[in-house]
């Protein structure tokens, strides 16, 4: 054996993924190999939905098994009176509590899929599967929070589902950030602040447990948020140069835990939009990507079957959301799964197609616990 085909041979074993985990240093079968493809790509996949997700653990989420839809029973309130001695106790003269009943039925199936082929993951110098299946998690992940957030945003324009008689219950809430007609009224602390204890105050007439309550901000919002720590009180001044170094130091405003992401509808798009005469100039060099254009996804289109409103309802105001668990639901008939292709169809193609799924739906639940924060002189009008 020439010396070229012996440092061909010790090369081998090495180019094959998995192949240190079996015993004696053997080379898989095809089968093992995989196997723990599939293993390996699940894992990734399901790192990247849950660190790209946040939307997930913030309202209520339920499996749905053996059915297409899934109600939840909303409770309106009651009242107390005294007994009169005597009187035989059957329940509040007036009937209550009201009940309405809300149905949320499962999307068609969500996908993110590629093919990976074989030769090119064999003349790559780093872990092709690994990197793919990580955008495959993001790409899951990116649209179950964008339809929770809308499915939010539109609660909080509409009325209760409860009715009765004699009874009313509070709906959903809209603020206005800023008293301009500039868009730039989004991006100033002492506004957001201001929204943020406008909120509070709301949700506690309105009865909304303190407990669950979270924010949604587009990222410069938060961060405008961090750089006045040294005049909004908002950050204790013993940790304030830690805080702006970080750019994690705002927990929560009047009770209400923020979060930043890219995923909300804001001014008109996903993430950030650059707008309002003044104050807010757009950066250079960002290509053609600032924020994605909000798309049409009302139960019209094809795969959707709940109703998360179309580009003109969103309209170009709302810039953040803050809400209580209960102010959404999401039902999940298939949790985030993978599946990778093998046998005949890979060696047909010679390549995999690797693919994550997801099957769930969306809808508002207590419109009371969803705010929705906006600029300019009129409210965003319900759908």
């Amino acid at each position: 054996m020439s010396q070229q085909q012996s440092g061909a041979s010790q090369l081998a074993p090495q180019m094959i993924p998995g192949a240190d985990n079996f015993a004696g240093g053997q080379s898989p079968t095809n089968d093992q190999r995989r196997a723990l493809y599939l293993k390996l790509f699940s894992g990734e996949m399901f790192k990247g939905f849950q660190r790209n997700t946040i939307a997930r653990d913030l309202i209520m989420k339920r499996t749905l098994k053996n059915g297409k839809s899934m109600q939840f029973i909303f409770t309106g309130r009651t009242k107390s009176e005294f007994h009169t001695p005597g009187n035989s106790i059957l329940g509040n003269s007036d009937g209550a509590p009201p009940v309405a009943e809300k149905t949320i039925t499962c999307d068609d199936l969500l996908i993110s899929s590629a093919f990976v082929y074989e030769l090119d993951e064999v003349l790559a110098h780093y872990d092709l599967r690994s990197e793919i299946s990580r955008k495959i998690g993001y790409a899951l992940a990116e649209k179950y929070d964008r339809l929770i957030f809308r499915a939010i945003a539109r609660g909080a324009r509409k009325a209760s589902p409860v009715s009765a008689t004699n009874y009313v219950e509070p709906g959903g809430t809209q603020i206005r950030v800023g008293a301009t007609t500039n868009d730039s009224d989004a991006y100033v602390a002492a506004n957001l602040v201001t929204a943020f204890y406008d909120a509070a105050s709301a949700m506690d007439e309105k009865g909304v447990s303190s407990d669950g309550r979270v924010a949604v901000l587009n990222p410069r919002q938060y961060y405008e948020l961090i750089q006045a720590v040294g005049t909004n009180g908002l950050v204790n001044r013993d940790v304030q140069g830690s805080t702006l170094q970080s750019g994690q130091g705002i927990i929560e405003i009047a009770g209400i835990k923020i979060y930043k992401s890219m995923n909300i509808p804001f001014l008109g798009k996903y993430g950030t939009a650059y707008g309002g005469t003044t104050g807010v100039t757009s950066p250079t060099n960002v290509g053609d990507f600032v924020g994605e254009t909000l798309e049409d996804a009302s139960d019209a289109q094809t795969g959707i079957n709940n109703d998360y409103g179309t580009a003109s309802q969103f309209g170009a105001k709302s810039c953040g959301l803050i809400f209580q668990k209960e102010a959404a639901g999401m039902v999940e008939a298939i949790g985030p799964q993978v599946q990778v292709t093998s046998g005949d169809v890979s060696v047909i193609y010679q390549g995999d197609v690797m693919l994550g799924r997801l099957a769930c739906g969306a809808d508002y639940l207590n419109p009371a616990a969803a705010v929705e924060l906006y600029v300019g002189t009129s409210a965003p009008s319900t759908f």
